[in-house]
Formats: structure tokens, C-alpha cells, sequence
């Protein structure tokens, strides 16, 4: 494991598995929430509202952080170099989650800048950079299961904002109650908002973050059967 943690960081510092420009990107998109007003219902959902915009971005960096080896061939010299390969992609979600950490936090914090302190203002701060790191984390896993960048990156971004409307086409409304409150488009809405308000949210942030972790959980493990099983 040392040994794949090392050569991700010498991949990271020649630039060759760098993913400053889609987390930059996201620090631009998720902070530019501090341009909006304070006047509203919930001006806590309103100025993280940028989450819901970084969230590509940072999807994009996780899936880049692999699926980009894959298109130029970096892989085989990766693999190479860590052939254990649950190694590989174990440091891969290491590296990841060590950059967007501290990008997400630098992002909200800056979103939320001049709000009231509070307990719900640090719920719903906390839990986005968290929601964020789990994204960037779903994204990697589905780039090790479909290997394609472009591809992946579909994938995640139809979870992300496609999901909630297809599951409008089905019949059935209960399901459709029932299959809504399984997407992350609903968990991010229940963890950026900090007030209880008339309308109840259809899930807590406790089963929000539970349910994007599942998500990303899911591919992750689906990546690394894949990875274990798939030639490079």
C-alpha cells in the first residue's frame, strides 16, 4: 500500500494524474454561492447552492484520476509499478479524497462567508464537504468499472441530475416516492439546507450522507472486481 501511495504522489507532483483543473474548477463553481444574497427562506441552502454545480467537477477529477491512464496507456506502467491492484485503486480514493477535502472545505467556506454561525450553518457545511469527497469517490469507481472518460463522466452526471426525471416517467408513484429518495439529486437538496421549514425534506442528512455513501460504496466495490478480474 506504501508503495502505491508513493507512486500516485510521484504521478501527482510530475503532472501526469493531476486533477487541479476540474477541482479548481469546483472551488470556482461551489464558493460562487457567497455572490448570492442573504435574503431567503434558507439563505444557508441558497448560498450552497454551488455544490450542486461543483459536484461535476469534482466528479469529473475522480474519474479523470484513472479513466486518463486508461486513455493514455499510463496504466500498464501503473500497474507495473503496484501489482497488487485493490492497492492501486485504495491509493488512487487516498490521493482523491486527500485533495478534495480540503478544496470542498475551501470552496463552502468561502459560500458561506457572512451567514450567522450556527449548529445548522456547520451541519449543512460539513456535510457538503463530505457529500463532495463522496462524489469525487463515486466518480472513480465508475471509471474503473466503465474505463472510458467520457463515458464515466456520462454515467455520473445522470446520477447526479438526470435521475430524479426519469424516475418521473414511471407509473407507479409509489415507486417513484420510493426510488427518488435513493438518488443523490435528493441527498444533496437534504444536506444543503439547514432549515426544518413547513415542507418536510424527504430524507435526514444522516440517511442522505448514508445514501450517497452507498453509492459510492457500490462503485467502488464494483471497480475493484472489476479491476481485479479485467486485463489492463
Amino acid at each position: 500500500m506504501r508503495a502505491a501511495w508513493r507512486a500516485e504522489w510521484a504521478k501527482l507532483l510530475t503532472g501526469r494524474a493531476a486533477p487541479a483543473v476540474p477541482l479548481g474548477l469546483a472551488v470556482l463553481l461551489t464558493a460562487g454561492g457567497v455572490a448570492l444574497g442573504r435574503d431567503s427562506v434558507d439563505p444557508v441552502q441558497l448560498r450552497l447552492l454551488g455544490v450542486r454545480l461543483g459536484q461535476a467537477a469534482v466528479a469529473a477529477a475522480g474519474v479523470q484520476l484513472l479513466a486518463g491512464e486508461y486513455g493514455s496507456g499510463l496504466i500498464r506502467t501503473s500497474l507495473l509499478a503496484v501489482p497488487r491492484r485493490l492497492d492501486l485503486l485504495a491509493a488512487k480514493a487516498a490521493l482523491l479524497t486527500a485533495f478534495v477535502a480540503p478544496a470542498a472545505g475551501l470552496a463552502v467556506g468561502v459560500a458561506v462567508i457572512g451567514l450567522p454561525p450556527g449548529g445548522a450553518l456547520a451541519r449543512a457545511a460539513v456535510a457538503s464537504v463530505v457529500y463532495l469527497i463522496l462524489v469525487g469517490l463515486l466518480g472513480l469507481g465508475v471509471a474503473a468499472v466503465v474505463r472510458n472518460s467520457a463515458t464515466a463522466v456520462g454515467i455520473v452526471l445522470a446520477l447526479l441530475y438526470l435521475m430524479p426525471m426519469v424516475l418521473r416517467m414511471l407509473p407507479d408513484p409509489d415507486w417513484q416516492r420510493v426510488l427518488y429518495r435513493l438518488t443523490p439529486a435528493t441527498a444533496v437538496q437534504a444536506l444543503t439546507t439547514s432549515t426544518a421549514g413547513p415542507v418536510a425534506l424527504p430524507l435526514s442528512p444522516a440517511a442522505a450522507l448514508g445514501v450517497v455513501a452507498a453509492w459510492a460504496a457500490g462503485a467502488l466495490a464494483l471497480g475493484a472486481f472489476v479491476l481485479h478480474r479485467r486485463d489492463a
